[in-house]
């Protein structure tokens, strides 16, 4: 009886441990943006907005080269109409943090570019970078008083797009406006185009 109870205690843990794992199959990578038959994904190593029809890629156009730390957040394509063109922007934000013993740097940078897909051209560019410092300040020479500083450094211009299709840029000190050439296929700046 013994010998039965041993018997089946040992083929409960055969059974029980014995099976074999399910093997893990990689999920497919969705894409970090979607509109229209535009996929913006990484793949490949470039970031890249892809052109699909019927679910497959026919084409793409390389957005940027794109190592393993790449982690765009807050990506978005969006579609627009300027002089009877569509257009679509690509925008995403990429954060960088440098820390040394007496500071720290949190970079956020913003990038919009506006690409004309029929052409599969870049028809605009813009970045915008936010540098939030945070620095220890020593008061005296030996190093023994010191304060916190913070400072924000600014650079490149706030991107803005008109309901009209035009751009406009902004800094502290100078606007842009530019508006699209259909000819020329680019944006040019308002000033010069009238």
């Amino acid at each position: 009886m013994k010998n039965g109870i041993y018997i089946v205690a040992f083929l409960v843990c055969l059974t029980s441990f014995g099976q074999k794992k399910k093997s893990a199959t990689p999920k497919a990578t969705a894409g970090l943006a979607k509109v229209d038959n535009l996929i913006a994904e990484v793949k490949n190593g470039n970031f890249q907005v892809s052109i699909t029809e019927k679910g497959k890629e026919v084409d793409a156009i390389i957005v940027k080269s794109a190592d393993k730390s790449f982690e765009p957040t807050g990506c978005k394509i969006t579609s627009f109409k300027t002089s009877s063109i569509s257009l679509y922007l690509l925008s995403w934000q990429e954060k960088t943090n440098t820390k040394t013993p007496t500071k720290t740097e949190d970079i956020l940078t913003i990038y919009t570019k506006v690409y004309d897909i029929t052409s599969k051209k870049e028809v605009f560019s813009n970045y915008q970078i936010t540098n939030n410092i945070t620095e220890q300040v020593f008061l005296d020479k030996n190093k023994t008083v010191s304060e916190t500083q913070n400072k924000i450094r600014r650079e490149g211009f706030e991107f803005t797009l008109n309901p009209d299709g035009s751009i406009t840029q902004k800094s502290k000190n100078q606007e842009n406006k530019w508006v699209y050439d259909a000819t020329k296929k680019e944006y040019l700046d308002a000033k010069k185009k009238k």
